[in-house]
């Protein structure tokens, strides 16, 4: 199983207790929401959703295994987005804890094959959803403008090369469509200056960008927030798990905005990051910042 980040502490601050209701918006592999369920026996239920099917049988399997009965799970395919919708659908009411952990199941890099790293040649796709999703990587790449291109790189990326880099895609695609991450990595790495590892950098922050963008994840991440926060209980807590600023700044404002009503309170005046023995053993949770807030 895909190990939870911050996974002590998403317990100690969502407190789940037995009986109660919680939704895992990015149910991944399950991780989070076993230990959730453990602690919400002998009925409380969890209302999982994931934008990948492979996913959802995953968990599913995986909780079932631990001894999770059928019964207190609802699992749906689809966008964290839409948790307002799929709660009215199920009937999935008097909810205690809602949990959003945006960073990227390793599924996707490790075995996906569908473009997320540049450390394999796959095809340029980024698609967590292909069912649902029509925009490709590939798509961006090979037809939108070079200043489209430069300003996605710069917006999601925050890439200071984010124009040369756009220029010289656009110059290389006149000559042969930019088929795999391959292709594109090579453009990125001849188009910024310094070592490999600051051109890496570089190429990361582009494959970053073009995933954000591909699967509109910080327009979902501002959608969902005040949704969620409908949905919970009074006493219920809101808490997402954010790995780069841009995630990150959205969440702080929109908690900041909502925490200065008498409707909600912010718990969490500062992020709440990885210890260091858990860094040691996930060295993926370096990044990781929880912000959490109540609804009063």
């Amino acid at each position: 199983m895909h190990q939870p980040v911050l996974l002590k502490e998403v317990l100690e601050n969502l407190n789940p207790k037995p009986n109660q209701n919680f939704i895992d918006g990015t149910l991944g592999e399950g991780g989070h929401s076993l230990e959730i369920l453990k602690l919400t026996s002998p009925d409380g239920k969890l209302l999982g959703t994931d934008l990948d099917q492979r996913n959802i049988s995953v968990a599913k399997e995986n909780l079932i295994t631990n001894s999770i009965s059928k019964e207190r799970l609802v699992l749906v395919q689809g966008n964290f987005k839409n948790i307002k919708q799929y709660t009215k659908e199920n009937n999935f009411k008097n909810v205690q804890g809602i949990l959003l952990d945006l960073g990227l199941n390793s599924y996707f890099l490790d075995e996906s094959n569908r473009g997320f790293t540049f450390r394999k040649d796959e095809e340029l796709d980024m698609r967590f959803d292909p069912d649902n999703t029509e925009l490709t990587a590939y798509e961006i790449i090979n037809s939108y403008k070079e200043e489209e291109i430069a300003n996605i790189f710069y917006q999601y990326g925050e890439e200071g090369f984010s124009r040369r880099i756009a220029k010289n895609i656009v110059d290389q695609r006149r000559i042969e469509k930019i088929k795999t991450t391959e292709d594109l990595a090579k453009i990125i790495q001849r188009s910024v200056p310094g070592s490999p590892m600051i051109k890496n950098k570089s190429v990361a922050r582009v494959f970053q960008a073009l995933r954000i963008c591909v699967n509109e994840e910080l327009a979902s991440l501002e959608s969902v927030i005040p949704d969620a926060l409908e949905i919970l209980d009074n006493g219920g807590k809101l808490a997402i798990i954010s790995f780069h600023s841009l995630e990150d700044r959205i969440v702080k404002n929109l908690f900041k905005e909502y925490s200065q009503t008498n409707q909600y309170t912010l718990i969490t005046k500062k992020p709440i990051t990885a210890s260091r023995e858990e860094v040691e053993n996930n060295s993926r949770s370096h990044s990781a910042k929880m912000r959490i807030i109540q609804k009063n």
